[in-house]
């Protein structure tokens, strides 16, 4: 007699699969088994054909809400290899780590409405207990160290279950059935609040906070991937304070809102927007401040837009069910460039001097995980930081036939806004946001999450390692090393081919033009690209067009002072374009814009003798970069403190704009290749405030100018190649106005207009790009 031997893969542990699995087989009354195999999940049927395929259709309809099945594999085996149980009623048996398949355990959910009920129910044993979970919610990535998903392969394993908690874990029909983060108040967690001496300052804790909250303290408050900075948001005082002692003079801070209701009273909502902030992954969503938005300049300064999250975890509602606060500062508790910090010690010593106390408690975090981030722009969603919620869920390549199963792949990305992505059996595992690798912590984080997250794909060798094309990035370092100790080759991908590849896979394309705009990635010709009008079929991909390269006197100091790129685009050294000739220049530099420079007449004189000396120059097409000179231009932003700083302040300034002021913009031909002369639209921006237009005018045109000539060489590039897809990709392409300009003018000339829909735009989603060509290539 042969037997049904189904394996299962997919988001199958740590959602209650098991349990759903005993209560179907049960109620068709089969005999067999279910259990954890490795990373997937076994089921053994005792049972003919009708009733295994009756059993399957079942599961595919019935299955837990959170799980997700990749793949059933339905094989019929002889008898003897799997003994008839004693038991002849259907069993859940212990696990099993002797396979390795394609499953992976599910992101960090917010609590369930089951769990907010018990937490908000005075009688029930988990009435206000902060870490209230069950087979629908709470952590799983944050904890888990090993598979198979079971409490002792995760930090729970500290945490010995109590006689009720044991008897609702061991209880196939209880939705707490093998949930890993399962406690109560008796078993599990505990949380603390601290002073800087590290005195336990309350009996209850979190109700403290609240009053500590109110009275204007900044607390330190470590939640399930790491740690927040929470203040109150309505206090003048606190912001600079804040600001002050993490050295974050400009950088927006993201507030978590009670509910809903509360959101609404700052910020305008869409349906889509509201759907997102109530989901189960909960992401900050960018909103835009509505006409009641009454909180200080301070938080979000000359910015239109606010970064907004519900509360998802216990601790969060009960903080608000003790404060009369409907919002409040969350930012995330790092040094500026740093990782989110995950240990009790760890934030004690580094955030003295910037909390007042400390809210922690004392379950290990194993995989730190970033707060996800997403906008949507003109109704489309976009993801700015796809983290917590969404990680370790794998992207399927096999769907576009890219990849040979049997290889083991790992990209590392670029070196700012770093992910890495792990490819096995075809499925691409991106990591949480790691953040800049040219941070020690954030090199040394990198290398902690590559080794997790091979622990629990099963991942013990590599056949090929991917990174950047840039030869000094951290992360080509760390290819180099890792591909001495897996003797396996290592492939530099050029960083605006994986930006494309990314988005066609995310489109099911297999090849199309698209324009990359950013702020920088290394160019096959040695110079700094970022505005760029490029062909990709995934595999390779063609230069068809940029914008007019530009002198960066300086380096990376021209990023940091935009005004030294300004100079450089109305100089004469670009010939061909119309330009200021040096006494011009000389005298506009020092009657408009002599603030913006360090060291005033004396830096003006010696960048422009650095320009005509070519020392420690270099070039570039960044579309940012020329974001960042109108900004400078026109007054908005003359330092950048945080990434993409002045081109978020142009839009914001430009926002409401009626858009009837035209900026007039010029393609040419430079060695066969179309370039937008940027000379020319900064001449006439220049011009256009000299003889005293309206600025808000100017930065919108601004804005469409760029846009409209980098979507006019893609419709040349498209037509050359005989393409009707044109796509866009990029930091840049999170500013809302420009993404509509660029999609208005290509649909306006008949082209189908793409953007990214399950990845990110910058560089968060580099690594799965890379990944992708890399398996083209092979394939």
């Amino acid at each position: 007699m042969k037997i049904a031997k189904i394996l299962i893969q997919g988001i199958v542990q740590g959602v209650g699969f098991r349990p759903t699995v005993y209560r179907i087989a049960n109620a068709l009354n089969l005999k067999g088994y279910v259990r954890n195999l490795g990373n997937i999940v076994e089921i053994i049927l005792f049972e003919n054909e009708e009733k295994t395929k009756k059993f399957i259709d079942t599961l595919n309809i019935k299955k837990p809400p959170i799980s997700k099945i990749n793949s059933i594999n339905l094989q019929w085996v002889e008898n003897h290899e799997y003994p008839y149980p004693k038991n002849s009623n259907f069993q859940i048996l212990e696990s099993s780590s002797n396979f390795s398949g394609a499953s992976v355990i599910p992101p960090d959910l917010a609590i369930c409405d089951n769990c907010l009920k018990e937490i908000n129910t005075q009688n029930n044993r988990r009435y206000k207990y902060p870490f209230t979970a069950c087979t629908d919610c709470g952590p799983r990535f944050t904890v888990i160290e090993d598979v198979p998903y079971d409490r002792d392969k995760t930090t729970m394993d500290d945490f010995p279950l109590c006689d009720e908690c044991m008897e609702e874990y061991c209880n196939p029909l209880d939705r707490r059935y093998h949930a890993e983060a399962s406690c109560c108040d008796t078993c599990g967690p505990k949380v603390n609040l601290f002073d800087s001496n590290h005195t336990i300052y309350s009996k209850n804790p979190v109700k403290k906070t609240a009053q500590l909250l109110n009275k204007g303290s900044i607390i330190a408050i470590k939640g399930i991937g790491g740690t927040h900075l929470v203040a109150k948001v309505t206090e003048d005082k606190v912001i600079p304070t804040l600001r002050k002692r993490l050295g974050r003079p400009s950088q927006p801070f993201a507030v978590m809102a009670s509910d809903l209701d509360a959101v609404k009273n700052f910020a305008e909502l869409s349906s889509k927007e509201s759907k997102s902030l109530l989901s189960k992954e909960r992401p900050i969503v960018v909103l835009k401040k509505s006409k009641n938005y009454d909180f200080p300049e301070s938080l979000a300064p000359q910015l239109h837009n606010i970064g907004v999250m519900l509360p998802y975890s216990p601790l969060h509602h009960i903080l608000f069910d003790y404060s009369d606060e409907d919002a409040y500062i969350m930012t995330s508790a790092n040094i500026p460039g740093e990782p989110m910090m995950i240990k009790n010690k760890e934030i004690f010593s580094s955030l003295q001097g910037i909390a007042d106390y400390y809210l922690l408690h004392n379950r290990k975090i194993y995989n730190r995980c970033d707060d996800s981030v997403i906008r949507y722009r003109n109704e489309e969603l976009s993801f700015i930081r796809r983290s917590r919620g969404y990680t370790p869920e794998p992207y399927d390549l096999n769907k576009l036939k890219l990849v040979d199963e049997n290889l083991n792949l790992l990209t590392l990305g670029p070196e700012l806004d770093v992910t890495f992505t792990l490819a096995k059996n075809g499925l691409a595992y991106t990591s949480q946001h790691i953040g800049n690798t040219n941070k020690f912590k954030t090199y040394q984080f990198l290398q902690e999450a590559i080794k997790n997250m091979m622990n629990i794909t099963k991942t013990d060798y590599f056949d090929i390692i991917a990174c950047d094309m840039h030869p000094q990035f951290f992360t080509t370092r760390l290819a180099n090393e890792m591909g001495e100790k897996f003797n396996c080759d290592v492939v530099p991908v050029q960083h605006h081919h994986a930006h494309g590849a990314v988005l066609a896979i995310d489109n099911s394309l297999d090849e199309l033009i698209f324009i990359a705009a950013d702020g920088v990635g290394y160019g096959d010709d040695g110079t700094a690209w970022g505005g760029e009008v490029m062909y990709t079929n995934i595999n390779s991909y063609e230069r068809l067009g940029s914008l007019m390269p530009q002198k960066m006197p300086g380096g990376d100091i021209s990023t940091k002072y935009p005004v030294r790129m300004l100079a450089s685009i109305l100089s004469g050294e670009n010939r061909n374009s119309p330009h200021y000739n040096d006494d011009e220049l000389k005298k506009l530099l020092k009657e408009k814009y002599i603030n913006y420079f360090q060291h005033g007449e004396l830096e003006i004189d010696s960048l422009l003798k650095q320009l005509k000396s070519n020392l420690n120059v270099t070039k570039t097409s960044s579309t940012g970069r020329i974001l960042d000179s109108i900004a400078v231009a026109l007054g908005i932003c003359g330092e950048r403190t945080y990434e993409g700083e002045c081109a978020m302040k142009l839009e914001s300034f430009a926002y409401g704009a009626t858009g009837d002021l035209t900026i007039p913009y010029e393609i040419k031909k430079v060695d066969k290749h179309l370039v937008l002369d940027t000379s020319l639209i900064l001449k006439n921006i220049v011009e256009k405030i000299a003889n005293g237009e309206n600025k808000k005018e100017i930065a919108a045109g601004g804005q469409v100018a760029i846009s409209e000539g980098l979507a006019e060489i893609a419709i040349e590039a498209a037509n050359k190649k005989g393409i009707d897809v044109i796509g866009a990709t990029g930091g840049v392409f999170y500013n809302e106005a420009i993404t509509l300009a660029v999609k208005n003018y290509i649909e306006k000339e008949g082209f189908k207009f793409v953007q990214h829909v399950n990845s990110c735009a910058g560089d968060g989603s580099v690594s799965l790009g890379q990944a992708a060509i890399v398996s083209s290539k092979i394939k």
